[in-house]
């Protein structure tokens, strides 16, 4: 129903539709003001027009550009940082442009989980130009593809719901990627010879809350599925 334009309620019920049953309007107020800010956002490019895979590919593109602007000398962190905000953004208001107009499909959640990963992969090798070893870096994007990768095969096993909310979910992983980059920049104003070992604990702390999530979303699923066989 192209050009149909949904309520906040409307919405927010939508959108909890699409992500196992958890309802925005009953989160914390944080998370709530961050998701009714997408709901108009996504209204306004609604009304614009603007697809939902229009956005999705700007997202993309903003996230390709943090390792580009992040090995700038002086302030690259702090400019890869507000390049991941503004990717941030545009990975929740692709979403919202698609529930606001009930143009949600199954490819177009292809599509979006696709730009997640290429964005991260973006992101991680900012980290590794920084100044961050490459061995952490790489065990930090294996351990956010399993965390995806073991959710998606149980939901193909019966899992209904998403399981359990882990410490290493996808906007936790946008916190780190902005923090981290931020910190090592004003780090680096300060001393040039910080940026990498700021680069380096952002990492590991990426690593730390990514395995362990891991380990949450598996003993989940171990239960959701031994109780729904």
């Amino acid at each position: 129903m192209v050009g149909t334009q949904l309520s906040w309620d409307e919405y927010a019920t939508a959108w909890a539709r699409l992500h196992g049953g958890f309802d925005p309007r009953v989160a914390a107020p944080v998370v709530r003001a961050w998701l009714r800010f997408a709901y108009h956002v996504g209204f306004i490019l609604g009304r614009l027009r603007v697809t939902p895979t229009a956005v999705t590919a700007a997202g993309v593109l903003l996230c390709f550009c943090v390792p580009l602007f992040a090995v700038r000398p002086v302030n690259g962190p702090i400019l890869g940082a507000l390049f991941v905000l503004a990717a941030a953004v545009a990975d929740s208001v692709d979403g919202a442009v698609a529930v606001a107009t009930a143009r949600t499909t199954r490819l177009g959640y292809v599509y979006d989980s696709l730009a997640d990963r290429l964005g991260e992969v973006a992101w991680l090798t900012a980290f590794w130009l920084v100044g961050a070893p490459g061995a952490l870096v790489v065990a930090a994007g294996a351990l956010s593809w399993l965390h995806e990768y073991v959710r998606a095969r149980a939901v193909a096993a019966g899992m209904r719901e998403l399981g359990a909310v882990t410490v290493g979910e996808r906007p936790t992983r946008v916190c780190v990627a902005l923090l981290g980059l931020l910190l090592a920049g004003v780090s680096g104003l300060i001393d040039p010879d910080l940026t990498a070992g700021t680069m380096t604990m952002a990492t590991a702390v990426w690593v730390l809350l990514a395995g362990f999530g891991l380990g949450q979303l598996l003993s989940a699923v171990r239960r959701a599925l031994i109780d729904a066989g």
